[in-house]
């Protein structure tokens, strides 16, 4: 993370912003039985290697725009296609 992307906040300034949240919010919606069904749990693969690749500059932009963790968010959908595409050659 560059310098640039730091911000330094008071005790004061934190406080006022834990003041806005909603403890007592409503919950989100329900997801359903439909959203569930073909959902699959993805597994950490072990330890993770560093590499240098190129992407298109939109698929990039909207993985991290998802926010934080958006690396190991690409490596769960890598990791998903690799899983499915294992199991497709098991199956013949």
């Amino acid at each position: 993370m560059s310098k640039g992307n730091i911000t330094r906040l008071s005790l004061d300034e934190l406080t006022k912003i834990k003041g806005k949240t909603r403890p007592d919010a409503p919950e989100g919606p329900s997801l359903g039985a439909n959203f569930w069904k073909n959902a699959r749990m993805v597994h950490p693969g072990g330890p993770k290697k560093q590499l240098t690749m190129r992407l298109d500059a939109d698929m990039l932009a909207w993985f991290k725009g998802q926010g934080k963790g958006y690396q190991t968010r690409m490596n769960a959908v890598l990791r998903s296609y690799y899983e499915a595409a294992r199991q497709e050659t098991k199956n013949g």
